[in-house]
């Protein structure tokens, strides 16, 4: 009788902290939990999944006229090392691909992965929203990289938040108090992936430190940077994105960036949803200081100070040397290499001395890092340069 008392009492006391919990989540606010578990707990992960972008709304970035990638003579006759194909698979990857002078020289896919598939760029979209704004400054719809945020968003015209500008946001050294960690998922990153309204959450944040002193990687500084792009543009930056990129680089399919709410805010720090070989266009795009085939689609200044270390300090208070306009920078082997990256180890990389560009998409990424770069990304860079000589 008494286990019988015991398991009555348990179950008990166990739905009533249930229905606390729930009390205490609704009336926070944070219903936002509700997806998260849903999508993560409840599916066996800690984190978001690559290719989940369905459980969002989206908006198209409408592709046109696709300019295919040519391969190169000796496409995929060349058998990449056994030390990287390691890492691909352990770190269970989707798509690896290598382009040489503009043609693809290897590509491999694993599992659900494709010449098609679409998967989450994650914060490789911060590369991406900065190439838009290279644009948007262009065409005079920003004056320079050293307008204020102001400018375009009321909220930021008192206190220190007058201090800031586009440049501060680019370079990650904004000094604002976002909460960037991964774990906690009452931190920002949580917040605004599953979350319903992220214009909200990123205009609540303060600026904490003086701006452009101290680099420090916060995915709200990208997020309120989209939000800026917006009100200079005009339009949603998914459109603009599909006018001034994805059409003009001869994209092969759509992309998808995931919004907060139907018809709401482009998740602009991460989720854009696209492909391998589309991905890479970007790389390239870069590689060839801002000219696509004959038309100049982002200015060579823009794209020569973007790949530039920003004059700041590191988290360490050394010299930083790893970050531009939100491309990370390395150099390797004595070459200077830029590239974005995404959370679960999604990279497109450029090699300019030797004409690379190497695309990784997958499901992980290494935790360790050597020099503030993730571990396996030298295996991808390794086997591209490896290749490369063997040709």
């Amino acid at each position: 009788m008494k286990i019988f008392k015991f398991i009555k009492s348990f179950f008990k006391w166990f739905f009533l902290f249930l229905i606390i919990i729930n009390v205490l989540i609704v009336v926070s606010g944070n219903t936002y939990l509700y997806t998260t578990l849903q999508h993560t707990v409840f599916k066996g992960r800690l984190g978001p999944s690559p290719t989940e972008y369905k459980i969002f709304y989206n908006h198209e970035i409408k592709a046109g006229k696709e300019k295919p990638w040519a391969l190169a003579t000796q496409y995929n006759q060349l058998k990449l090392n056994e030390n990287t194909r390691a890492e691909l698979e352990k770190y269970k990857s989707l798509a690896y691909l290598i382009i040489k002078n503009d043609s693809i020289l290897y590509e491999e896919y694993w599992d659900e992965g494709s010449k098609i598939s679409v998967t989450n760029s994650f914060s490789m979209a911060k590369t991406f929203v900065s190439i838009l704004v290279g644009i948007a400054i262009d065409e005079k719809k920003i004056s320079s990289v050293d307008q204020p945020v102001s400018d375009f968003i009321d909220e930021f015209k008192t206190e220190n938040k007058a201090k800031l500008t586009i440049r501060h946001l680019l370079t990650m050294s904004s000094g604002i108090d976002f909460d960037e960690d991964y774990l906690n998922p009452l931190a920002y990153p949580a917040k605004a992936y599953y979350g319903t309204d992220i214009t909200k959450l990123t205009l609540q944040y303060k600026v904490k430190n003086e701006p452009g002193k101290i680099f420090e990687y916060l995915s709200g500084n990208t997020e309120l940077l989209g939000l800026v792009l917006q009100k200079a543009v005009g339009k949603p930056i998914s459109e603009y994105a599909s006018e001034k990129l994805w059409i003009p680089l001869g994209a092969s399919r759509n992309a998808y960036w995931s919004l907060d709410h139907e018809n709401g805010m482009e998740k602009a720090y991460c989720c854009f949803n696209s492909n391998a070989r589309d991905f890479a266009r970007f790389g390239s795009l870069y590689l060839h200081h801002g000219n696509w085939n004959g038309n100049q689609l982002v200015s060579e200044d823009y794209v020569k100070q973007s790949i530039m270390p920003a004059p700041l300090l590191d988290e360490n208070n050394k010299p930083n040397n790893k970050y531009g306009y939100s491309w990370w920078l390395l150099n390797y082997q004595g070459l200077d290499i830029f590239y974005a990256r995404g959370i679960l180890g999604q990279y497109v990389v450029v090699i300019p001395a030797k004409n690379l560009i190497v695309v990784r998409l997958g499901y992980k990424r290494s935790k360790e890092k050597i020099n503030d770069h993730p571990k396996e990304l030298y295996s991808y860079i390794d086997a591209a340069l490896e290749m490369d000589e063997k040709k």
